[in-house]
Order: structure tokens, then sequence, then C-alpha cells
């Protein structure tokens, strides 16, 4: 590449070679990621991946996210290695609720100004997703936006692949009365509603508060924000093979009232028992300090559960037992029921 450079280029804002160091500099993370199944290195035109053998009739399920504004808190605090992460974890934790194994993932990444040091921390994180999700980064692309973006500003998003086989792609609508729901814990605030967050603690106005050390939290705010979502693929497809789980749900955005109910049909609903939630100090000082209500916390934020699966009565305390013996925090926190509409908490 040492050929390609333009002068004329670089003086509008956009420099080539950055872009080919930033590349250099993230081969070492992405070859953390290489799995059985890929058959080609970075620096091509597409990311190729043989599917693997031993499946009857194998569907492939996709999903795509970003990090959102939470990258504002990175941004502010300089520190870029671990909102890769969430973007893996945002759609790798969507693709397993299908029952599916994520195969591989790419990035992209927009910046004000490409800056391979940056860049490189960015994609580490990537990586480092990967490498807990069990699947292969084959690709991506980094795109400088001057005049667009502000130097010191990006946004990433992901999008990977997973495969399953057909007759075991899970369904809603296997959901019973009397199902048992299991609440896997989250990391804290993962990756969602971070303009309500950033509100209620004052960031955008004074950056200061990023540094405040919170009894409850034994931390910075920062430090506590900036967490990295819970990648839930291994301990789940674990479970997925030794346990009947009927169905299975990603607590993202709108909480547990938008999606806890994509998880059943429309002839059952969930009664959630509050008391059987570890919710992590981090939630109750958000609540505290922005005065927001009890409901409004429950339909914005996961609370302290990440992840939710539904399984029969029978087969509760297994699924509890062998999600803690993979090291998760993991209840029953409540059931199915008919009669009910969407989720009711108590």
């Amino acid at each position: 590449m040492q050929n390609s450079y333009s002068e004329s280029y670089k003086n509008s804002g956009v420099d080539v070679t950055a872009g080919y160091r930033a590349v250099e500099l993230m081969k070492k993370h992405v070859l953390r990621t290489k799995i059985p199944g890929v058959i080609d290195e970075i620096g091509g035109f597409g990311g190729l991946f043989a599917l693997p053998k031993g499946y009857a009739e194998p569907v492939l399920v996709s999903g795509t996210d970003g990090v959102g504004t939470k990258l504002k808190i990175a941004m502010l605090v300089d520190k870029h290695d671990t909102v890769g992460i969430d973007c893996v974890a945002m759609c790798v934790n969507d693709i397993i609720c299908a029952g599916a194994k994520p195969l591989f993932f790419l990035d992209y990444i927009a910046l004000g100004k490409n800056i391979p040091e940056k860049v490189e921390q960015i994609v580490a994180g990537v990586a480092e997703g990967c490498v807990q999700a069990d699947c292969a980064l084959v690709g991506g692309e980094t795109a400088e936006h001057p005049g667009i973006m502000a130097e010191n500003e990006y946004d990433i998003a992901g999008f990977s692949v997973g495969i399953v086989e057909r007759s075991k792609i899970l369904d809603k609508n296997s959901v019973k009365s009397g199902d048992a729901v299991i609440g896997i814990a989250s990391s804290g605030v993962h990756s969602n509603a971070f303009s309500l967050t950033r509100k209620v603690f004052g960031i955008d106005g004074d950056i200061s508060v990023l540094e405040r050390r919170f009894t409850e939290l034994g931390c910075t705010l920062a430090e506590t924000l900036l967490t990295p979502t819970k990648i839930y693929v291994k301990p789940i497809l674990e479970l997925l093979e030794k346990v009947n789980v009927r169905s299975l749900c990603h607590i993202t955005g709108g909480g547990f009232y938008e999606n806890i109910p994509r998880a059943f049909g429309d002839d059952v609903g969930a009664v959630i028992q509050k008391s059987a939630i570890k919710i992590p100090p981090v939630f109750n000082i958000i609540a505290e300090m922005g005065k927001i209500p009890e409901r409004d916390m429950f339909n914005t934020y996961n609370m302290g559960i990440g992840m939710c699966a539904i399984v029969p009565p029978q087969n509760a305390d297994s699924a509890v037992r062998i999600l803690r013996e993979l090291g998760e925090s993991a209840d029953v926190i409540g059931e199915i029921k008919s009669g009910v509409t969407g989720v009711v908490i108590e």
C-alpha cells in the first residue's frame, strides 16, 4: 500500500495511509478470533467462511446492532477498548435467542479522524467480544467522515451470522402456562438507555461527574457505565444441550415490558417477581437521582437481568444449577401464566 497516497485527499481531511496503518495494528487482534471455517485473511474485499458440517437442515440467523450513545462516555474519558465488546454482544446475544451458534462477525467504524491507535483499541474490544462468543472476526470497514463528525467522535456498528439446525430453532409458541422464567444476571447497564443515563447524571454538562466515586458502586461512575455488555453465548449454548429450553429473551432497550413478551405467544403472559431480582446499585442510583418511576425503570433498563430462559417447571432447578456451575448468576424470577397479557411485575 506504500504507493497509495494522495496529498489532495489528505488535505480534504482523509488520510488513507492512516487507514492502512490501522489495519496493520488490528491484524493481531483479528487473528485471536480465527476459528475453523475461516478461509480468508483480513484485507480482501469479503470475508469468507465455510459452513460447518453435520447439519441436516442448516438455517442461518443474522443480527445487527450498534453501541448507541454509550460511546459518548468512552469518548469523554478516552477509553475505547471495551465498546467493541458491547457491539459484538448486542448482535450475538440476539442470535442465540433463536438457538443459533454465532459463526462470524463484521464491524463498521466511522470516525471524524482516523487515529490508528484509537482504531486498534476499538477493534481489540471487538476481537475480545468475538473470542467470548467463539465466533470469527472476518472483516470490517473503517471510514473517515471529516465535516460530518468531529475529529474525536466515532460510531461503531456490527453484523453477525449464526447457524442452527432447523429442528432446533426455538419456538416462542411452545411456551406454556406454568413454565418457569429464569433470569440470568447482567453486568450492569449494558448498552441501552444511555441518553437517559447521561441526562440523569448531567454528564453532558459536567463530565467531572464521571470521576465521582459512589460508595455503592465501589468505583468511578465511568468505570461502572463502561462495563461491557455480558456475552451469554457459551453458557446458553451449553444450557441448550442439557435442558429443554422453550424460549430465550435478550433484555435490551425497552426493558422487561418490551422484550420478555417477544419470547412467548399471545395466549400467555409472564408474571415476574421483583423480589427475586438482584438489582445492581447503579439502577437504584439512576432511579433516585432521576426521580424515575419504577415502571419506567423496568420499561427502560435491564435492571440486572440481561437474558431470560423459559423452561418447563420440572427443568427449572436443573437449568439454574447448570448456569451457576458455568459461572452465571441465575434464579427463577417468574412464571408463565394464562390469562395474563404481556408482563406483570409484582
